[in-house]
Parts: structure tokens; sequence; C-alpha cells
């Protein structure tokens, strides 16, 4: 079949309103918001609506060897969603419908391309919350299961894999599976839900998500604490995590960063000067509770361990402002962005080991003679850092060495964003060779042709198959992260 022969094929699939191809394509169906990886050039962008158009689209694509790359919101850092050329990318918008919301079992039923807000809207008024908040709600179900996405309150109730019960699949063989169940617990097997969730879309195309929903809070309440230096600061986390008061959120944001997100954001969370003066870092601390009386003991709680602990200063801060900061913090990225920021980072490693961590990242970053900046998701150990190092080759080596780093300390080198192509050359290197064989079987297994999302966390081995090669094709730029 030859490129034209493939978009009418599509066509017949889903209909000629629902395939894109050439000038039709969208510059925002081509990528998604990695800073590193270009946008990229696909032959067609399909929109099917149901699971049996996904698997005839599946099929297709591997009868003919042609790439597929998934695609929810596009709300990505790391190129996960970036076609190679001539591929086709597999856009989730046209199913995004809440099937079913079982309130006896906590669980809801939803097709990938829901996204977080409208899933929230629907749940609030039920009392219900799925509590997974990766910082960006027009992200799709789908994308959160493609890179485990986490967020902000992953020290509480932990990431995408803590949440997601069970998975309507379509494999690289155009076979529909189904995966787990409104259960919590099973020993029966292999949990496949469990070795889709992060995969990228490299495994199998998400079509149907069994989520597992908590009881939502009425009361929460922030607190802010500026401390002396980014190390006392870090070095509080693990008290106030194991303080018996159950913190929602725990994030350090250093100084240029604070500064930088409430500036863009436009608020003023009320510090005295002469607080702001002495402060180099900030924690955040979100409490919750279902009533009043114990959420202001917590909060009590927590005031008096963090003077303990050495801070400067304790605001508990009214709700707005606590909402607004909150809020602003969840958009760090698109300040640094707007500020100029070459590269990102999102190391995990183990959270007694962060101010350790942060002092080699300085370390590094002052040999390298390049500014890199930061906060994070210091409960549960992922360190967001925002690098400006204009030059590619310069800026590729110093992301190396703060991945590298916190590998060393027990740690991997993305904690949420995924690898996709943005990391896979530094992902490729520092990861167990033994593991990585073992990885690329098991996508033999689950995409014998090799269609699914080739090119991405993954490189194709030499004389991979066509699809493979096709993939990788597609990311020369990838190298430079």
């Amino acid at each position: 079949m030859d490129q034209l022969e493939i978009v009418e094929a599509l066509t017949g699939i889903v209909g000629a309103a629902h395939v894109a191809s050439g000038a039709a394509v969208r510059p925002d169906d081509a990528g998604d918001e990695s800073l590193t990886v270009p946008a990229g050039a696909p032959l067609a962008v399909v929109r099917p609506s149901t699971t049996a158009e996904v698997a005839a689209v599946v099929d297709l694509a591997r009868r003919h060897g042609v790439p597929l790359t998934p695609r929810g919101s596009g709300t990505g850092l790391s190129g996960g969603a970036t076609p190679p050329p001539g591929g086709v990318v597999v856009a989730f918008d046209r199913m995004a419908a809440i099937l079913e919301l079982d309130t006896a079992n906590h669980v809801a039923i939803v097709q990938p391309g829901v996204t977080l807000a409208t899933l929230d809207e629907v749940l609030a008024p039920l009392g219900l919350v799925y509590p997974v908040f990766p910082g960006e709600l027009s992200a799709s179900i789908g994308g959160n299961v493609a890179t485990n996405a986490g967020g902000m309150r992953a020290v509480k109730y932990g990431v995408t894999r803590h949440h997601v019960l069970g998975l309507e699949l379509v494999l690289g063989t155009g076979e529909v599976v189904r995966t787990g169940g409104r259960f919590v617990k099973a020993t029966s097997g292999y949990d496949l839900t469990q070795l889709v969730l992060g995969s990228e879309g490299t495994l199998a195309l998400v079509t149907e998500a069994t989520l597992r929903l908590h009881p939502r809070p009425p009361h929460s309440t922030t607190v802010l604490a500026p401390f002396a230096t980014v190390r006392d600061v870090t070095s509080a986390v693990p008290a106030v995590v194991s303080s018996g008061t159950d913190p929602m959120i725990v994030e350090y944001v250093d100084l240029v960063s604070m500064s930088g997100i409430t500036q863009n954001a436009g608020i003023d969370l009320g510090v005295p000067d002469d607080v702001r003066e002495r402060a180099l870092a900030y924690l955040v601390v979100t409490l919750e509770q279902h009533r009043p009386e114990r959420l202001e003991e917590d909060v009590e709680a927590l005031a008096t361990l963090l003077a303990e602990l050495g801070a400067i200063d304790v605001y508990v801060l009214p709700g707005p402002a606590g909402a607004a900061l909150i809020a602003a913090r969840e958009r760090a990225f698109w300040a640094a962005k707007a500020a100029g920021a070459n590269d990102i980072v999102d190391v995990v490693v183990p959270r007694a080991s962060i101010p350790d961590y942060l002092e080699e990242v300085g370390a590094l970053a002052a040999e390298a003679g390049a500014l890199v900046i930061g906060c994070g998701h210091a409960g549960d150990g992922n360190v967001h850092l925002s690098v400006f190092e204009q030059d590619p080759d310069a800026c590729h080596r110093l992301v190396h060495a703060i991945a590298a780093a916190g590998v060393r300390l027990g740690g991997a080198v993305s904690g949420e964003h995924g690898i996709g192509r943005a990391k896979q050359d530094i992902y490729l290197a520092l990861e167990d060779p033994a593991k990585l064989a073992l990885m690329r079987r098991l996508k033999d297994a689950f995409d014998p042709s090799g269609v699914l999302n080739p090119g991405a966390l993954l490189r194709p081995e030499p004389g991979a198959r066509p699809a493979d090669r096709a993939g990788h094709g597609g990311t020369k730029e990838a190298s430079r992260t």
C-alpha cells in the first residue's frame, strides 16, 4: 500500500471527517509540550470513536508496517506523543465518555480521552475524587496511564498505577483484551494492568480504564514555611511526612522558582520583606480532613513541628491564597518555559536523599556554568528542575550528569513525565542492559510487528522491523535533551 492508499483505508475505518492528512494535520497533533523534541510530520491523524475502530486501525498498521503514535491531550513533556515521518497519530479525543460511575464500589469506567477536569467536575458533587492531579487538568486519562502520571498529591494517594484497577487494551496484533476489573486485589496470573501502566503506548493502546475513586475530604488548608537554605527545607521533609498529619501535598520550592511562579500567576502571599530576604527556599504543605476540628488540630501540630525543624516562620494561608499558590505551583512548567528554560528534569530519588542530591546538582550546575533551579514533590522524592543552558550539547551533558547523580543515589531518570524521546539516550545509557533486553522481549510479545509508538522509550536495535526503523527515523533530535 502506498501512502494515499493508507489514508483511504483509514477513511474507510473511521470516516472522512475523522482523518486528517497533509496540510490538514493540525500542528498541535504532531507533538506534545517537550522543550527538546520538535513536532513530527505524520502521514495522517485518525480519530476513532470505538474500540473496534482502534483495533481495525492497529490491524491495518500491522499488515503494512505503519508506525502508530497514540495521543491524548498532548500535555506530555517528553516527546512521547511525537510521531515519526510517515506515521499515523491515533488521537483519542472522540473517545471521551465516562461510561459508568459505580458509587457502591468507588469505581469509574472511562474512555481514554476523558480529561482530569471533566472527571473531577462529575465526581465533586458525589463527594468522590480521582486523586491523581499531575499539574495539568486538561491531561487525559489515557495519557496518564501511558506515563504513570503522579503529581503533588502522590505523597498521600500515590500515582496512577495505584488507582487503575483494569484496562481494555488493543495489542499490536489487533487483538482486544481486558485486564483487572472493579476489585482491588487478585492473584490470578500476571498483572497485565500494571505492566501496561507507564509503557508509553509501546505495548498496547488503551481504550478503556477502570479507576479507583476515594471519598473527597471537604476541608483543606495550605501551610507555607520559609527556610534559610534548600538543605534545611528538604531535610525537614521526612519528619513532616511521618508526623501523623497525613499531608496531601509536600512541596519544596527554591527562591527563584517561588518568585517566578508567584509573579507569573500575579499572587502575593503576604510574606514580610525581612523574611523573604532571609529565605532561600520554601516548604508548601496542604492538609485535608473530613472534619474541620481535626484539620485545625493537624495544622497546629504541623506548625509547631515546622518551627522545631528550623522554619523562619510559618504561615497558614487563607483559602483563596492557598488555592492560588497550589495552582501556581502546578503551572511551574509554564513559568519555566516563559522564562526560557532549555530543558526540564524530573528525576526521582529516595526522599531522604533529596538534600544530598540537590547539593550535587548545584555543584554540577556551577561546574557547567549553567543555571538550574526548581521545586519538587518533596514528599515522594520527585525533583523537578529547570535547566538554563543555551548550548544544546552542553545542556545534554549537564542533564545526563544530573540524571546519573540521581540514579547513583538509588533513584530513576523519570519520576512521572516518562522517557518518551526526550530522555531516551540518557535512560538507555543508565539502565541495566539485562532489564532493557527483557523489556524488548515484552515489547515483541505485545507488539510483534513493532508498530506501537516505535522510537519512544526503547531505541530500535540494528536489524529492527520496518515500523521500528520508521519510528527511530523521526527521533534524530531526541538525543539533544
